[in-house]
């Protein structure tokens, strides 16, 4: 992973800085830092379904449901149009005034604004053209990373399910789509023009590496003064925590949880205490894992994502990716900061009993997780990673 922390002393004037798109509030958190360092910065995204993070333009999808749905889909049919797309650029025209003249602009995704490629490059080729440096981020699904794990170079991925045949094609249509002949012309064209492309974690980290545009990784930036850490105890039930989304069940292997859990409470009814919930908007989601001590986020990854980080910066203890390549990254050992999630009922079942059976290691795991947040996820600091990788 390339190295970056011998730019962060550099000194900078403040900068004019234009976010485009939002994943599990990464942008916002970007943005929080890079306001606290001096920079001028707007934030333009899409209006995300029950999620609903904050965006200084928002941007909506229309005719995603009832009577006009049916029309755009008769209208793709016979036509190809997209009206959905064509909506979302006329959004963006009526906003140029505001999204012009800055000295950055980053993209979350390929796709940051979810439209048909045909649409997405005319877009993204009116950002490049009106700003002064252009960049990607790879923080979700893209061609790059589905490519990667389409071609099995991980043990394990969010295709895994797929290729097991626990969901179908049509189930992993959106993830599919990266590979197919339009995205991939509009993966190769942005390429061919951004400045450069960085890693949120390791699970894109992998995929990039040695690609001659990677300008290298820094995690995901978390504002911790949001958060309010109060200290576990586990003189009670301890409380776990599963958030599902539906639309990903597989892919976050919320099945394995699920079998997990119902093994656990069959066999420890007096010592835990379930709470499920599914497809809560971002800020009820964050208040009812509350009282939580255990969270369960997801087992096809290397690194943790957004939720987990979030959940840990509040002190709870997080099953979700934690590999030996993290380990090795941050100088860890196993299941010291966040409990690694494996495809494996067993094995989840295993954990959760020895926390459950020797709740002075929630207690600890709970601070190491809090200290390893703050030291390495603050959103201050990754700010001043990103405008030293922007001004390299």
């Amino acid at each position: 992973m390339q190295q970056i922390t011998t730019y962060l002393n550099a000194k900078e004037a403040g900068m004019k800085i234009l976010l485009v798109g939002e994943y599990s509030r990464l942008h916002n958190s970007l943005k929080e830092g890079l306001l606290k360092l001096g920079h001028q910065v707007v934030l333009i995204g899409l209006e995300d379904g029950f999620k609903k993070y904050p965006t200084d333009l928002l941007i909506r999808k229309k005719y995603d449901s009832g009577f006009l749905k049916k029309i755009k889909i008769f209208l793709y049919i016979i036509f190809r149009i997209d009206i959905s797309s064509l909506s979302i650029e006329r959004q963006i025209r009526k906003h140029q005034k505001e999204l012009k003249g800055h000295d950055v602009v980053q993209f979350i995704n390929e796709n940051a604004l979810s439209c048909s490629p045909k649409v997405a490059k005319r877009i993204f080729d009116f950002f490049r053209k009106e700003n002064k440096k252009t960049f990607l981020l790879s923080c979700g699904t893209d061609h790059l990373s589905v490519k990667y794990a389409f071609e099995k170079k991980l043990r394990y991925s969010l295709l895994t399910p797929y290729f097991n045949g626990k969901s179908s094609k049509s189930e992993n249509r959106f993830v599919l789509s990266y590979l197919d002949r339009a995205h991939e012309s509009l993966h190769h064209w942005i390429f061919k023009h951004i400045e450069g492309v960085i890693a949120s974690d390791l699970d894109y980290h992998l995929p990039l590496k040695n690609h001659p545009k990677y300008k290298g990784c820094v995690p995901n930036c978390i504002n911790t003064s949001l958060f309010e850490t109060t200290p576990l105890k586990t003189t009670g039930k301890i409380r776990i925590f599963h958030g599902i989304n539906k639309e990903n069940y597989y892919r976050k292997g919320n099945d394995f949880f699920e079998k997990a859990l119902a093994i656990v409470e069959k066999k420890h009814p007096e010592r835990i205490e379930v709470l499920t919930v599914s497809n809560l908007p971002y800020e009820v989601y964050i208040k009812s894992y509350k009282s939580a001590h255990i969270l369960l986020d997801q087992v096809y990854s290397y690194d943790q994502g957004y939720n987990a980080l979030e959940a840990m910066t509040q002190g709870k203890v997080v099953f979700t990716g934690a590999e030996q390549e993290w380990l090795d990254q941050y100088g860890l050992q196993e299941d010291s900061v966040a409990i690694n999630a494996l495809p494996n009922t067993e094995k989840i079942v295993e954990k959760l009993e020895k926390l459950l059976l020797h709740p002075e290691k929630i207690e600890a795991i709970s601070k190491n997780a809090v200290a390893f947040v703050k030291r390495e996820h603050d959103h201050v600091l990754c700010a001043k990673k990103y405008t030293a990788l922007w001004n390299q």
